[in-house]
Formats: C-alpha cells, sequence, structure tokens
C-alpha cells in the first residue's frame, strides 16, 4: 500500500506538553505516526521555540511567525485567525495533494481558497469558539480585555460558517457534535487526545484533594475561587491549588488558609504526580465547552473524581465521576469520600469506560484517519 501522507496546521507549537492544546495535538501527532501516518507538520509560533520533539514525529516541520500586532484587532476575521495568516504556509500546501487537518478554526484562513478547493479538508474543532470566547467575557473584570472577548466571540460566530468548505468537522465533545451537526456536513465525535494507555488510578487513600488547571485562564481562576471562598472556606480537609500564573484575587483569596495550599511555577509532570497521590480531585466548572483534558487525566491517573454538571453532561464520563452541583453538596461529599478508600472496583469500571467508549487514543486514531483519507 501507498504511504499516507497528511498536512496538519497547528494553531502553536504543541511543545512543551503542558495545556490542554497542545496535549491533544502533541499525543495525536503521536497516535498518527505509530498508525503510520506521514505528518507535515506547520505550525505558527510567538512564544513557544521550535522543538526537535515534533521532529521525530514528523516527515518535516514548518514555522511561521504569528502576526500579533494589534493592527490585526480591526481585521473583519477574528483575531485568532487574522493573526496566522501565512502566504509561505499556502505555497507549501500547493506543493501536494495530501489531506489537510486544520488545529482549531484559528487555523482556517485559507479554507475556502479557490486553490485547495478540491482537498480533502478536516477541521478540528476544540470548542463552539463563539461561546467559549463570550464566556471569557463573562468572568474578564478589565474591561479592555472584557470588550476584546466580546467583540472577537462577534467575529467568531459570523466567521464560523467557513466550514461549510471542510469535508468534516472533528469535534472534541458530544454536545459540540451535535451544535456543528445542526450546521454542517459531516461533524463527527473525536475526543482528546492525551498520554494515558490504560487507568493506572492508585487504591487507598490520599491526604489532600486536588485543583488544577491553568490558572490565567478565566474560567480555572472562577473555579479555583469558587472551591477556595464557597467549598473549603470552612473545611478541615488539605486543598491543593496548582497551576502556573494565578491571579492576584486569587491569591489574596487563599492567603491566610491554612487548609488550603498553592503550588505554582510546576512542570506537567508535577501536575500528574498531584492528580495521582490525591484522595479527591475535584474539578467544578461554570463554562460547558468542550471535553477538559484535566478531566481526562483526573479519571486515567487519579482516585476520586468530584465535578458539577457543566463538568460531564453528555460527555459518556457520568458514571464514573462523583457529580454535586452547590458549595454545601460538595462539602458533604468530599467528608464522606476522606473516610473510605478508593478500591479496584473503580478502577475496572474506569477502564471499560475510557477504554472503549471513545476516550482511547486508539480508537480517536482510527475514526480521525477514517475521516482524513
Amino acid at each position: 500500500m501507498p504511504d499516507k501522507h497528511l498536512n496538519i496546521i497547528a494553531f502553536d507549537i504543541p511543545v512543551p506538553v503542558n495545556y490542554g492544546g497542545a496535549i491533544d495535538i502533541f499525543y495525536k501527532l503521536k497516535s498518527l505516526k505509530n498508525a503510520g501516518i506521514k505528518i507535515h507538520l506547520y505550525c505558527f509560533e510567538y512564544d513557544r521555540k521550535p522543538s526537535e520533539l515534533l521532529d521525530e514525529l514528523c516527515e518535516d516541520v514548518h514555522y511561521f511567525k504569528r502576526d500579533i500586532s494589534k493592527t490585526k484587532l480591526f481585521n473583519r476575521k477574528p483575531y485568532i485567525v487574522a493573526t496566522r495568516y501565512s502566504k509561505e504556509l499556502l505555497n507549501l500546501l500547493l506543493k501536494d495533494n495530501y489531506p489537510i487537518l486544520f488545529e482549531g478554526l484559528h487555523t482556517t484562513y485559507f479554507i475556502n481558497d479557490k486553490r485547495i478547493r478540491e482537498r480533502r479538508k478536516i477541521v478540528r474543532t476544540h470548542n463552539i469558539e463563539h461561546d467559549y470566547y463570550n464566556n471569557l467575557a463573562r468572568v474578564e473584570k478589565d474591561l479592555f480585555k472584557r470588550y476584546y472577548f466580546l467583540n472577537e466571540a462577534g467575529k467568531l460566530a459570523r466567521y464560523e460558517k467557513v466550514l461549510d468548505y471542510a469535508e468534516g468537522i472533528a469535534a472534541i465533545s458530544k454536545n459540540d457534535t451535535d451544535y456543528f451537526s445542526k450546521k454542517y456536513k459531516n461533524a463527527q465525535t473525536i475526543s482528546a487526545f492525551h498520554p494515558n494507555n490504560t487507568v493506572t488510578s492508585k487504591r487507598g487513600k490520599g491526604s489532600f484533594a486536588l485543583y488544577h488547571g491553568s490558572l490565567d485562564v478565566g474560567e480555572n481562576n472562577e473555579a479555583a475561587l469558587f472551591l477556595v471562598n464557597q467549598v473549603f472556606n470552612n473545611l478541615k480537609i488539605h486543598l491543593i491549588i496548582a497551576g502556573n500564573k494565578p491571579s492576584k484575587e486569587l491569591r489574596n483569596a487563599i492567603s491566610g488558609k491554612s487548609n488550603i495550599e498553592l503550588r505554582t511555577g510546576i512542570t506537567s509532570d508535577d501536575i500528574y504526580e498531584l492528580i495521582s497521590d490525591a484522595h479527591v480531585n475535584v474539578l467544578p466548572t461554570f463554562q460547558a465547552t468542550g471535553i477538559k483534558l484535566k478531566l481526562l487525566a483526573a479519571l486515567f491517573q487519579g482516585r476520586y473524581c468530584l465535578v458539577n454538571s457543566l463538568m460531564i453532561e453528555n460527555t459518556g464520563l457520568e458514571n464514573i465521576c462523583i457529580c454535586r452541583d452547590t458549595a454545601e453538596e460538595m462539602k458533604t461529599e468530599l467528608k464522606s469520600l476522606f473516610k473510605k478508600d478508593f478500591d479496584f472496583d473503580e478502577t475496572i469500571k474506569r477502564d471499560e469506560i475510557l477504554l472503549h467508549n471513545g476516550f482511547s487514543n486508539e480508537h480517536n486514531t482510527k475514526t480521525l484517519i477514517d475521516m482524513l483519507f
């Protein structure tokens, strides 16, 4: 059989592998390579450096400077799209006839260019972007940033119709697939790619609860503040909040609380160790977009996982999480969970759901290849 070649346009350099989008892209590259796909990778560069790790996974890797100048704010296209224009990228794409995987709406500047009109084009959606930006605006306190998020949300809602030029949409969650299926052709659920091949949850008990995430993201800051101010404010249970770039508001909220500890300036490996050692990974969210990779990490590697409805609704993960929506309900549940061990039966249940219901890299790689070729 002839080799299968694939062009992938990434919105960022996916190394270091330390946030959701980078994790999804990096482990997608690994899985596609393991399946025999020859990858030609195109990355937009703005705050990360070229990586030799990518050379090992791809036939070739090309980097393009992202133009993040403020003039792009006045472009009719969304800022996340307008800043990822590269004539050199288009010229490289025109040198072959391989399928193109666009990582995010961010990378679709050329999707409706007549010169690639006949190419097989699939868009990987990580969110319903205009919903995501509206939610960022909702929790943003800086007036300029809030205006930017609202303006970008409006542009994204209008721009989204370029998905008509794609032969398929690889949506990251069932909710997103339901949304895209009503508007565009061939939307399929391909869950997030991740570093886990099996469930490694430890039995027994841990001594603390954990919340983790990129703390400079508005929704994560909101969730952390909810836990600090309303859930662990009068509990005798130790909470570790782990993540980089915490807000001043979060630091101040934690200050003086003896049962809450902030861990920042830490690596992905540090996070995974904390996930594994915690007795409860507590992961509320107030923004039901995509699927949260931190939830998958907690289920593959951690013990008990306590969430709210917005985190798991229509994900297929409802039966392996404990769902409580109010602060008082979470407090009661935490007190109960810290009195019992995490046992082997829970691991068996997770194995069945995570590895056989669309959350394994192997399953998602096969589905993606079927869409692309």
